[in-house]
């Protein structure tokens, strides 16, 4: 049943990272800490293992988004080149700090970014005149993009097609780049989380630091061809009703993360 439950985790996100350039992150790591809570893991390593898990199954699912968008063309290489400069140090950065937070806290800090998310997705950034960002602004955001990607267990579209859209980048480009960003994303931060926790004790079985190989596994196996599909919809259909009902989620899921959370770090 967990595997079936993996593979269902593995083909939503697989559709969002190919429709939006999100990674599917922030289905996956919600998903993983309802799952790995159920299950009895250890409390103060849930989030942690929920995201960690996230970034690597993002590894292989951003490979896949990458491989259709380039089939058409789409994304701009040279500007994932000076974000992937900031993001290499960025993804560590947040990583390694994400490690020395109190799961509730880091959860409760995850519900706040969920909120986030879904008001910027139900109203998305409009792209003006194109205004060609410099490389200093870009290696800086892509060093801020890593490092909150990194600590919330996301490919970082949420913050890299704002940013690109804003610059008036037109918006499937800025999707498709921001799908190649989140390869890098994921694997400086997935290898972050990987190794630095490779150690410890309490870590359920089967796991590698703080990546559930089970949860890796089944989830990559849907996700892969998923999104390609994906990737092939977004030049295809247009998305708004699907926006609105992701928002919508990513607001219910983050309100109850704030709530339980908030409510366990300071009770009343």
């Amino acid at each position: 049943m967990d595997y079936l439950l993996y593979l269902l985790i593995g083909v939503v996100a697989g559709l969002m990272a190919g429709l939006f350039g999100i990674g599917g992150g922030v289905i996956i790591v919600t998903v993983l800490i309802l799952s790995f809570t159920a299950h009895g893991f250890p409390v103060e390593v849930i989030t942690h293992l929920a995201i960690g898990t996230s970034l690597a199954t993002i590894v292989v699912t951003s490979l896949s988004s990458i491989y259709s968008h380039n089939k058409k063309r789409a994304i701009n290489w040279p500007l994932f080149g000076w974000l992937t400069a900031g993001i290499m140090a960025g993804a560590v950065g947040g990583g390694l700090f994400a490690q020395t937070l109190p799961g509730e806290l880091l959860q409760l800090a995850f519900g706040l970014f969920l909120v986030a998310v879904g008001v910027q997705m139900g109203f998305p950034v409009r792209s003006g005149a194109y205004r060609p960002p410099g490389r200093p602004l870009l290696v800086g955001s892509g060093a801020l993009i890593g490092y909150i990607s990194a600590l919330f267990g996301i490919g970082g579209g949420s913050l890299t097609v704002p940013f690109l859209a804003h610059r008036g980048l037109p918006m499937r480009e800025a999707v498709a780049t921001s799908a190649a960003c989140g390869l890098p994303v994921a694997l400086f931060g997935a290898l972050t989380f990987g190794f630095a926790a490779a150690a410890l004790p309490n870590l359920p079985p089967g796991s590698w630091g703080f990546i559930y190989l089970p949860a890796l596994m089944g989830i990559v196996v849907a996700s892969a061809p998923s999104a390609r599909l994906g990737a092939r919809l977004a030049h295809r259909l247009d998305p708004a009703l699907l926006r609105k009902l992701f928002a919508l989620s990513s607001v219910l899921f983050g309100v109850r993360f704030v709530w339980v959370n908030g409510a366990s770090l300071w009770p009343m």
